[in-house]
């Protein structure tokens, strides 16, 4: 029976985004292009001073080192931002610090090797320590981008597989949006608001059509939030409260200002000689194998926001490889963490509507400008925290909604893709759960045994949520009766079938090609 035409038809489904204002290969005008550039410096920022502020004490530096580990951080992330840019994926991704290689360098901190009575000295030798298993570790990643063994495992990814991995990458990281934005909630809520107010409500009422207030929404509010939470400083709001209270709200507490110089260059090798363990090069392989799944659905979430075609294997085999030399260049320098793809920086293309790669380039230049001038850079990460916990409540959001969207490529009506779905996306949040709770209750993982790097070989990929649902999912839909003819239309296969290859569209030349004519020396498959 024919469907009657007054039927509301289905939303048709779309290889590209569209209403994105730049894509990946139109850049906007130079001076929106420069203040977008440094919105995501701002934005990539905040992970680079939470993950250093929480190790850094702990291997015994001062304000001063802290300082300097975050100068060279962003010196790092703004090198690995250019050559991912130029020569990996192409897109436009940010290569920033990572949560997952923290509990590894917990790890190293924690492993009674180190007994010297000076701070600053055992510092130094955990950091060290920490390189040494960074520039191992990075060879993982390295061999499977180089040889293309990781583009034969993402030749078997469908849209149904990508969905638990890329939804997960996004609202895995739910416990450092609210929990952060509490911590002084009198400064994390306003800006939660206003972010809400300036990114979706104020553009329709005021000048509608400019794009002012949604596409610099985060420069606006943070510059609004900050000078609110200043005043409050110097009013005295926060004499007398608790030292933790005062932590996260005071604009005066972070003590980078001071520690900063004004001006250095990070060099390789800054804190001496690495040195090598076996142990811990193995258990921070595995968290770049891990970083490498959580960094695949970050890039397709990336493909989708600058309104790309979905990648190639081939390109995204490179981009893997170009990550390693990545991790690689943050063992040289010693920045006590590996690096990948940023996924808040993932969810400001999404709130600006712009996914130009010369934006993302601008912001490079911002971060490796600002890793030099001490002063200046510590002075935006002094930032309190729980604005850019706010911040992350509406940018990780963004990433985790754009795996849902691949839905529209797949058969929901199919009792194969629920289960698959299901299973995988509630054992990705149920799984790491347990690990996480276990760990925060015990003082250790779910496993534990006395070999340290043991325990963390287990209790690292585990604690992942994108990891766990992205594996599962991956598993299930190669496994489960998939030879069928319906089940290959039901994952959403035949939309992806025409970028296996790097030569059956166009425009994956347009999107992707490398500069200089490199690719008549490098070809992609």
């Amino acid at each position: 029976m024919a469907a009657k035409s007054d039927e509301p038809a289905p939303h048709p489904p779309k290889d590209q985004l569209p209403n994105v204002s730049y894509c990946i290969t139109s850049p906007p005008p130079w001076p929106e292009a420069i203040l977008l550039g440094f919105q995501h410096y701002l934005v990539m920022l905040g992970t680079a001073v939470i993950i250093t502020t929480a190790l850094v004490p702990q291997m015994g530096g001062g304000n001063e080192e802290k300082a300097k580990v975050i100068q060279t951080v962003l010196f790092v992330a703004g090198l690995n931002t250019l050559l991912q840019s130029y020569f990996g994926t192409r897109l436009p991704a940010v290569i920033g610090a990572s949560y997952t290689f923290v509990a590894p360098t917990i790890s190293i901190i924690l492993s009674g090797r180190w007994s010297d009575p000076d701070p600053v000295s055992r510092f130094k030798k955990i950091m060290r320590a920490t390189q040494g298993a960074l520039i191992i570790a990075s060879t993982i990643q390295i061999v499977l981008g180089f040889s293309g063994l990781w583009r034969n495992v993402v030749r078997f990814l469908s849209p149904l597989s990508a969905v638990p991995l890329v939804s997960l990458v996004g609202f895995g990281l739910y416990e450092f949006g609210f929990p952060g934005v509490a911590k002084c909630v009198e400064i994390g809520l306003p800006e939660l608001v206003l972010l809400v107010i300036f990114s979706q409500y104020l553009d329709h009422l005021i000048r509608p059509g400019r794009n002012i207030f949604d596409r610099f929404a985060v420069l606006f509010t943070v510059a609004i939030v900050w000078i609110y939470a200043h005043l409050l400083t110097v009013g005295g709001a926060y004499n007398g409260t608790p030292p933790r209270t005062q932590a996260s709200c005071r604009t005066d507490r972070a003590g980078l200002i001071d520690g900063a110089p004004w001006i250095r260059v990070p060099y390789p090798f800054q804190w001496g000689a690495p040195s090598f363990d076996a142990g811990e090069a193995f258990a921070m392989m595995m968290a770049a194998f891990v970083a490498l799944v959580e960094s695949t659905g970050a890039f397709i979430a990336v493909t989708r926001y600058a309104s790309a075609t979905p990648l190639p294997p081939s390109v995204l085999s490179r981009g893997v490889g170009w990550q390693g030399v990545g991790i690689l260049l943050s063992g040289l320098f010693g920045t006590g963490n590996g690096s990948s793809v940023s996924v808040e920086n993932a969810g400001l293309l999404a709130l600006t509507r712009v996914g130009s790669r010369r934006v993302v380039q601008i912001a490079a230049g911002f971060m490796i400008f600002f890793s030099i001038l001490g002063k200046f850079g510590a002075v935006f990460a002094s930032i309190p925290m729980p604005i850019v916990a706010a911040l992350y409540c509406i940018l990780f959001a963004y990433v985790g909604v754009v795996g849902l969207s691949f839905l529209q490529f797949c058969n929901l009506n199919s009792f194969r893709t629920k289960f698959i779905l299901g299973f995988s996306i509630f054992l990705g949040l149920s799984i790491p759960q347990y690990f996480n709770e276990h760990t925060v209750l015990h003082g250790y993982g779910p496993v534990h045994t006395g070999g340290r790097w043991f325990n963390d070989m287990v209790n690292v990929p585990f604690a992942s949520e994108a990891f766990v649902a992205g594996i599962l999912a991956y598993f299930l839909d190669n496994t489960l009766h998939k030879r069928d003819g319906q089940i290959r239309k039901d994952r959403g296969k035949p939309w992806w079938d025409k970028f296996r290859s790097f030569r059956t569209d166009t425009r994956s030349e347009e999107f992707y090609s490398l500069p200089f004519n490199l690719n008549k020396y490098f070809p992609s498959v």
